[in-house]
């Protein structure tokens, strides 16, 4: 990859709209747009109409031009946007007289590697520029337009800095022990570390929270037929997309739909109602079920409160284990008889009990309380496996202070632990690395 090039893309999705946006960056961007932009103005950060020609002058659409003067732009360079009206031919010819003038095809995420790699975010910037294209929920957008203005970086910076100057001062004990440098005891080494190596694993595990944000959860929801399975399903998504009769068996095969829970994207299962059959086609439903239940993050065992309460439910609960919350449906009508476990009682006729099984839901795959934060969280596994492994090399430092190890070698384990918030930052990220952050960019940011 030539970072010296300039490059080319259409930064709007593919198909047909009202406006349609082609981005240049680079040291040519505003020459080349000169050669079939006119007439075309200059001034930076101010836009100007323009019409796009073709190669024999003639005029194919009139345009909005937007010029960002190096390094005052997204990547730091001269940065030249284009609105077209979203006609893809007329996108890709602007595209292809770019390309006649020079500039080269932006390979994914290069737009926003030039930005990094010019200083204007670091890393975790720029991997929630990508978590903020991908978001599907307002609360992922809001999470990751947080980690966009640097909040992953200013929840690191208070646990690198202090790991710094410990570093500083014992390797300051060691070149200048000639000139008597005090060099803290082992009880002054341990109180710094403690700080660090729990705001360390504090940070790691957010991930627990951080990554249910991030990717969502599979929530499966099993019962014997007609407890109102597909009703509930439909409640929890607010739209009637899975067939409810009153015929027990009517769901044969798994439907899901994603919903947003408490901001957090789940992906509701509804099944086939588990009983024994000897009908071929409801028992190949039946086994998919129990299939969905072993894939889900959480299982909604469903029970029918208007009837009694059975072995089947009972094996049915056994068979979810402790990743379930067992639900009463039909709380509006009079309650079966038989000794009933605990359970949360709704309604999925009149909603009844359904604000209290969305919270029931987000506390049982997170921590309580954890719902109230807006920031404080990661939700990279990248991050979280980088201060896992930085917490490792601080727990094994304690261990060497304990054991009066040498400082010499007390400091290979602090620059141990160190190395891994320089990864998460970019300061000392390898190019493979890059590589594949960057690849799972969109062509155009």
């Amino acid at each position: 990859m030539q970072l010296a090039d300039t490059i080319v893309a259409i930064a709007t999705p593919p198909g047909r709209a009202g406006l349609g946006i082609v981005r240049m960056s680079g040291p040519q961007a505003r020459g080349i747009a000169a050669r079939f932009l006119v007439p075309a103005e200059w001034r930076p950060w101010q836009a100007h109409l323009a019409h796009l020609l073709d190669a024999q002058g003639h005029a194919i659409d009139q345009v909005v031009v937007t010029f960002f003067a190096s390094p005052r732009s997204y990547t730091a360079e001269d940065v030249v946007e284009i609105a077209c009206h979203g006609s893809p031919i007329v996108l890709r010819h602007a595209v292809e007289r770019a390309l006649e003038g020079g500039a080269r095809l932006a390979e994914p995420g290069e737009f926003t590697l030039r930005a990094f790699l010019n200083g204007r975010i670091d890393l975790p910037q720029a991997e929630a520029v990508r978590d903020l294209i991908d978001a599907t929920t307002l609360y992922q957008a809001r999470i990751a337009a947080q980690q966009v203005d640097g909040s992953v970086s200013r929840r690191v910076a208070p646990l690198k800095e202090p790991l710094v100057e410990l570093i500083a001062l014992l390797e300051a004990g060691i070149d200048f022990a000639e000139d008597d440098v005090s060099v803290a005891p082992a009880e002054e080494i341990l109180r710094r570390l403690a700080p660090i190596l729990e705001g360390t694993r504090q940070l790691a595990g957010s991930f627990q929270y951080g990554g249910l944000v991030r990717q969502g959860l599979t929530l499966a929801i099993v019962g014997r037929p007609n407890v109102g399975k597909s009703s509930l399903f439909n409640r929890l998504l607010e739209q009637d997309r899975a067939i409810v009769t009153e015929l027990p068996g009517t769901t044969r095969d798994l439907v899901s739909e994603t919903a947003s829970i408490g901001g957090i994207p789940v992906k509701l299962c509804d099944t086939a109602g588990i009983r024994q059959t000897a009908e071929r086609v409801e028992s190949l439903g039946i086994e998919r079920s129990y299939q969905a239940m072993a894939d889900a993050d959480l299982t909604l065992v469903v029970i029918d409160l208007a009837q009694p309460f059975t072995a089947e439910d009972e094996s049915l609960m056994a068979r979810a284990g402790g990743r379930a919350l067992v639900v009463g449906n039909k709380s509006d009508l009079a309650r079966g008889a038989g000794k009933w476990p605990a359970l949360l009682g709704v309604s999925a006729l009149t909603g009844e009990g359904i604000a209290e099984l969305r919270d029931a839901i987000l506390e049982a795959v997170a921590p309580k309380g954890v719902f109230e934060r807006e920031t404080g969280f990661i939700t990279s596994l990248r991050h979280e496996q980088l201060l896992g492994e930085s917490a490792a090399y601080l727990e094994k430092a304690c261990e060497a202070v304990r054991s009066s190890t040498p400082h010499e070698m007390l400091l290979l384990d602090l620059y141990g632990a160190l190395g891994p918030f320089d990864a998460i930052t970019g300061a000392t990220t390898a190019d493979d690395i890059l590589n594949r952050i960057f690849s799972t960019f969109c062509i155009g940011k």
